[in-house]
């Protein structure tokens, strides 16, 4: 089974309001792009969410959203 893997581009909106969030915080982020994968063949799709690594905190998020989720997918805002 052959998986197909097309990389995604961080949103440039969604992009800068978390560099402006983080140029508050004075901390230097690592942008990391997500990416879809397909499996062949089928129906079967995966969104892999855009990475926002901090002082080794990962946090995931996705384009056209305005949720953030720490590495274990609890939602940041509803703490």
């Amino acid at each position: 089974m052959k998986i197909i893997k097309q990389e995604l581009e961080f949103e440039e909106c969604l992009k800068q309001r978390l560099e402006f969030i983080c140029e508050f915080s004075k901390v230097t982020p690592t942008f990391v792009n997500g990416s879809i994968r397909k499996l062949e063949r089928t129906n079967l799709t995966y969104i892999e969410p855009h990475r926002m690594i901090i002082n080794n905190i990962t946090f995931l998020v996705f384009n056209y959203s305005n949720d953030v989720y720490i590495s274990n997918l609890t939602n940041l805002w509803d703490r």
